[in-house]
């Protein structure tokens, strides 16, 4: 039902992640019995967590760990990584320096160029390691490297943006990419984003799109909301798109997922967002704050170095924990930020969903008071929930 803003505006209510919770239906099963597996671009993987192609998440490293775990993670093409050689003394100075001095250190160490000899390089190292190369670029980036990427042999090509449309109005002297051509003419699967509405998302599968990335402006070092005043949040986004995704379906026989990308935390975040209809998720700073991580305890977004209008910031969030304790556990902490693949299996044994497409359809209640309601000593004494 649309909502009145003024005369000659109405507005529809949307739902973030911390105002739903998921309800337990007829039967509940053992969380050993839970698939978590899901298929992306061909690529079938145990835990449908994609790890966020930021510098401060993802090198060439921690692909392969990634790979090795079950889940999966993305090299930011025009990061840190493929401008410089030796990442890291460059990743030492963002750690240190101040807060004020941030935004300018950032413009002045992204406005190396990136070689495109370290894009071959880099995909190269995860692959003879045995990862799986997943790589992004913005669209002008897919522009100018997608040949170097398709020679690699990367194994996927995530083509990212604040927001991407299949109707992008540019200047004369500027050629803006088709993405419809681009999925068809790149030897490997191309997913697609980022996204927040039905329309959008079934014009990018009808482009070709192996996956949609959904979600604008939640991630934790993303300040897009406050600068440009964009975005849905992600309950309501996800569902929209997923929403998409079944129709399309049903028009081709051609799945196509629906990842969830930005505001997740903790494994119930996770949870819920599949229960919204996601395939799977990528997050950034819960993976960040791994001892592996190459951002030492910091988190920033991709858009944060723009020369023009920086769009996040950087963030700390300390190192909790290895890798593998965040996915897999034993969870060390008490606020659901490790094991979080054991927080998924335990959530669809408790709602009774044996598959990620079972989990799809349980019952979302809108549950404003969920991660308050009878917390009042957690939150004072700052445990748990309270954190």
């Amino acid at each position: 039902m649309d909502i009145v803003i003024g005369r000659g505006k109405t507005a529809r209510r949307a739902y973030g992640i911390d105002e739903i919770a998921l309800v337990p239906g007829l039967r509940t099963l053992d969380p050993s019995l839970a698939d978590t597996s899901w298929t992306l671009g061909g690529i079938q993987r145990d835990i449908p967590i994609i790890a966020s192609a930021m510098d401060g998440v993802v090198d060439t490293r921690m692909a392969v760990l990634l790979s090795q775990m079950g889940a999966l993670g993305v090299l930011n093409l025009e990061g840190i990584q493929t401008r410089y050689a030796d990442s890291g003394p460059i990743l030492k100075q963002i750690a240190a320096v101040g807060k004020t001095e941030f935004v300018a250190l950032m413009q002045k160490l992204y406005a190396e160029p990136v070689q495109p000899d370290l894009i071959k390089q880099r995909i190269q190292e995860i692959k003879t390691q045995g990862g799986i190369a997943a790589v992004s670029a913005t669209p002008a980036g897919a522009i100018k490297y997608g040949q170097v990427v398709a020679e690699a042999g990367a194994d996927l090509f995530f083509v990212q943006a604040t927001v991407v449309s299949t109707a992008f109005l540019s200047p004369e002297s500027v050629m803006p990419l088709d993405l419809s051509r681009f999925c068809q003419e790149m030897p490997i699967p191309v997913i697609l984003g980022n996204c927040v509405t039905y329309e959008v998302t079934l014009n990018l599968m009808k482009a070709g799109a192996a996956g949609v990335l959904v979600g604008i402006g939640p991630g934790a070092a993303c300040t897009s909301r406050g600068v440009l005043g964009v975005g849905v949040p992600q309950a309501t986004a996800v569902a929209d798109c997923a929403a998409a995704r079944e129709d399309y379906y049903q028009a081709t026989g051609r799945y196509v997922p629906v990842i969830a990308d930005g505001g997740l935390i903790t494994g119930g975040d996770i949870c819920k967002c599949i229960a919204c209809g996601a395939d799977g998720v990528m997050i950034g700073s819960p993976i960040a704050r791994a001892q592996e991580a190459p951002g030492q305890g910091f988190h920033w977004g991709m858009a944060t170095p723009s020369p023009v209008l920086p769009r996040g910031t950087r963030i700390s969030v300390g190192s909790t924990g290895t890798l593998e304790q965040i996915l897999r556990g034993p969870a060390l902490l008490d606020d659901g930020t490790h094991n979080l693949l054991g927080a998924l299996k335990t959530s669809m044994g408790t709602l009774g969903a044996k598959t990620i497409r079972e989990m799809q359809q349980v019952e979302v209640v809108i549950a404003p008071s969920l991660l308050t309601e009878g917390k009042v000593y957690q939150k004072a004494q700052q445990l748990g929930m309270g954190k």
